[in-house]
């Protein structure tokens, strides 16, 4: 088997276009009343998930400084706070039109790098799809490229931190980390635990799963 290579920023923009326009196919098929269904974060609908990828591919410094003086510093908050407020002051058709206008976007906030905008749009797909029940496939090297990067970035997800201890392993992928109780599922399951979705726990498998959900580690 060749050795594993990873995505070239290239490669990475390619990949987050594609997510950003099947992103647009699935919602285009949704009915109204599924844009206001709760989505895999917590306090966000669906539409609100969309916002915020809108606003992820537009970013701008002097409105997130202002935001986050509104926010009171606190970074979590600056993000749902933008993103609903956004949602609020745009009809759902408005919200499908910006999010086409952002498909060839190629721009990544000051701090961050393609491979966060990446993971960013690979999670959020999931975000909307699974609580609707839809199933949406993530692609296996670009759900690696974006795992890997969720592995090393620390803030704000502490992957590293959260999961020592355990050994986590990908059943569609060469990818492997830790060791310990070992928790194995597709890249897309280990791609949402590692960004701390609880959803992906009954697509897991594993002695390290059980272990896991005891002690909350997620919350």
């Amino acid at each position: 088997m060749a050795a594993y290579e990873p995505m070239t920023t290239e490669q990475i923009w390619l990949a987050v276009a594609t997510e950003r326009a099947t992103m647009v196919e699935l919602l285009t098929s949704l009915p109204e009343a599924a844009w206001d269904h709760a989505s895999l974060c917590a306090d966000w609908r669906v539409r609100d998930v969309v916002a915020h990828v809108i606003l992820s591919a537009r970013p701008n410094l002097g409105s997130i400084l202002v935001n986050l003086i509104r926010a009171r510093g606190d970074l979590h908050r600056l993000i749902r706070d933008t993103a609903v407020r956004h949602a609020q002051r745009r009809t759902t058709a408005q919200l499908l039109a910006e999010l086409s206008d952002s498909i060839d976007t190629r721009v990544a906030a000051l701090g961050t790098t393609p491979a966060d905008r990446l993971m960013d749009v690979l999670v959020h797909g999931q975000d909307i799809a699974v609580p609707l029940g839809i199933a949406r496939v993530m692609p296996v090297a670009a759900a690696r490229s974006a795992i890997e990067r969720v592995w090393v970035m620390g803030s704000p997800f502490h992957a590293r931190e959260k999961f020592a201890g355990y050994r986590l392993v990908a059943t569609d992928d060469e990818w492997a980390v830790g060791d310990g109780p070992v928790i194995e599922g597709s890249s897309t399951a280990l791609l949402l635990l590692v960004t701390g979705r609880e959803a992906a726990l009954d697509q897991l498998t594993g002695e390290g799963v059980a272990r896991l959900t005891s002690e909350r580690k997620l919350l």
